[in-house]
């Protein structure tokens, strides 16, 4: 019965832990659905960030012979 936080005594100091162990969760929920919530908003501001490059790089005129360079290789 003590592992059962339903059947505990309301009031006991077991119930009590249990209470802010609840209460620790609901925040961890909340922080949880800020994370992803900024996670969806930084992946939808990058996914623009690449098309304006995108669209404007497509937009250079390239000199005949000259190397492309993919900035994406990690070496610059």
């Amino acid at each position: 019965a003590a592992a059962d936080p339903v059947s505990m005594v309301p009031g006991s100091l077991e119930g009590g832990s249990w209470c802010n162990e609840h209460m620790l969760h609901e925040r961890l929920d909340i922080i949880e659905e800020k994370v992803i919530k900024t996670v969806e908003h930084l992946e939808s501001e990058v996914k623009s960030l690449l098309n304006i490059i995108s669209e404007s790089t497509s937009n250079i005129p390239t000199i005949p012979g000259t190397p492309l360079i993919d900035i994406f290789d990690g070496q610059y």
